[in-house]
């Protein structure tokens, strides 16, 4: 996205890339142009993520507009995946508050179906379309509360239908024009897109979703992280208080489910997926809170197990902020490899983690190795033995491979993971890097801001006969 803000020009808007719409693109160059920014990369970084922390500081706003409760406030203010995508400069933030402004709105329209409110949710819509294509699930609470407006006449319904859909599409081919104007192009590269998180399409870093079960791995693999073991045990407990909920309840949750069963089942089950409901732990747990409120007017045990759960919940959160006041972990790695390593080393490291770990010494010589095809590439497989034997420190970058490729589809990489880790290959692990034991997580969670860094030296030199007769033995696994 960086990228491709920092090709616009005043005379090119063309983007040039089509995996998002161009509305965070536009906002984030307009925004550098007001402010005198020059338009270079690390200035389109730093704008995208000026807005993600915008929207996400919204979003809290409407959230307590949405339901007056400030305990639910100082939740959502503590989660952590809330607290991650605010630091992105993606797209998340920004749908997860067009998200809480349609819930708003359709609330509004609930209670005085004024054409204002439809206008404004087709205006917040369109805005959502032209950033990210599946948004269009976010009017699932407009057409929910459809059946119950209070209208004159029914016949009004299939207008406001119209209505909406037809301002909604108009502001998106507004603010997502070259979706039109090139759209050989968008189609492109929705097709692959869409095949890609439909699984139809296989590339590496799908890997992870290989066998995996729709929804319980959110529910495992996602949700206890992005939340915080605390809420999202608190939050579970909520939902069994869920009784009779109030229409401004009901429309959240039902909203919520709609689009966890829509995206839940999808292959590709990226943590961003589902960052637009990050808010039903807090959300639940809040319920829970609130109903022990009330029975701790008359149980003073009660009242301080409620103030326990509430200080507990946020403590998550408060650590996980410390990511954000220390210097990246991976320039901490690289200051230490380059401090302790001795001059002339030969490293090992993988090729196709989010960045390169970035050595600063110059005289270490490292080798980033494709062992995402190492199974499939029968060149590769040849050559790594080669890449051992001359190698005096291995590297892993972050989890990406060995976690995801210790099945029997990856025969070769479980043999070579297992003989690093067991000692056999003949490395000991010297230095490992890490602010956070959450590796079980979905990848994505870690690998972009706090992936844990392993370095292993060499304490065996083996002959290259032994490497390929470990690599290639069916036992050593």
């Amino acid at each position: 996205m960086a990228i491709a803000v920092s090709q616009l020009s005043s005379t090119n808007l063309h983007p040039h890339f089509f995996a998002y719409g161009q509305f965070p693109l536009y906002l984030a160059h307009f925004s550098m142009k007001a402010v005198g920014l020059t338009n270079t990369p690390p200035n389109s970084v730093y704008t995208l993520r000026f807005w993600s922390a915008t929207f996400s500081c919204l979003f809290i706003l409407f959230s307590y507009l949405l339901f007056r409760s400030k305990i639910l406030t100082l939740l959502l203010t503590f989660t952590p995946g809330l607290i991650q995508i605010a630091h992105f400069g993606t797209t998340e933030s920004l749908l997860l508050l067009v998200f809480a402004v349609n819930l708003y709105l359709s609330f509004l329209a609930l209670k005085k179906p004024k054409p204002l409110y439809f206008f404004l949710i087709s205006l917040v819509t369109g805005i959502s379309l032209a950033t990210k294509i599946s948004s269009l699930i976010f009017l699932a609470p407009t057409f929910l509360i459809l059946p119950f407006l209070k209208l004159k006449n029914k016949l009004y319904l299939p207008l406001i239908v119209s209505y909406v859909l037809l301002f909604a599409f108009i502001f998106f081919l507004i603010f997502s024009p070259y979706n039109l104007i090139a759209h050989p192009d968008f189609l492109s590269t929705m097709r692959y897109e869409t095949e890609v998180a439909l699984g139809k399409i296989h590339v590496f870093y799908t890997n992870q979703f290989l066998h995996t079960t729709p929804y319980l791995f959110q529910i495992t693999h996602i949700f206890p992280y992005t939340s915080g073991l605390p809420i999202f045990i608190f939050g579970l407990i909520g939902l069994c208080f869920l009784r009779r909920p109030t229409a401004k309840l009901a429309l959240v949750l039902i909203s919520s489910l709609i689009y966890f069963l829509y995206f839940g089942q999808v292959y590709a089950k990226w943590t961003r997926f589902v960052s637009p409901i990050f808010f039903i732990f807090p959300l639940l747990t809040t319920i829970l809170i609130e109903k022990l409120n009330k029975l701790s007017q008359k149980n003073f045990s009660i009242s301080l197990i409620n103030k326990f759960i509430l200080i507990i919940s946020i403590i998550p959160g408060i650590l996980f902020m410390k990511l954000y006041f220390l210097p990246d972990i991976r320039l901490t790695a690289s200051n230490w490899i380059s401090q302790n390593i001795p001059p002339n080393s030969i490293i090992l490291s993988e090729a196709g983690n989010v960045i390169d770990i970035p050595v600063s010494n110059h005289t270490l010589r490292l080798t980033n190795f494709d062992f995402y095809s190492l199974d499939s590439n029968s060149n590769l497989t040849n050559s790594l033995p080669q890449q051992i034997f001359q190698s005096d420190y291995i590297l892993i970058p972050s989890r990406r491979i060995f976690k995801n490729q210790n099945n029997p589809s990856y025969p070769y990489s479980q043999r070579y993971y297992s003989s690093l880790f067991n000692g056999s290959l003949g490395f000991k692990e010297i230095r490992k890097f890490t602010l956070f034991n959450d590796e079980s997580a979905e990848e994505t969670w870690s690998v972009f801001d706090h992936p844990n860094i392993r370095i292993y030296q060499k304490t065996k030199q083996l002959e290259l006969k032994q490497y390929e007769d470990l690599l290639n033995s069916p036992s050593s696994s």
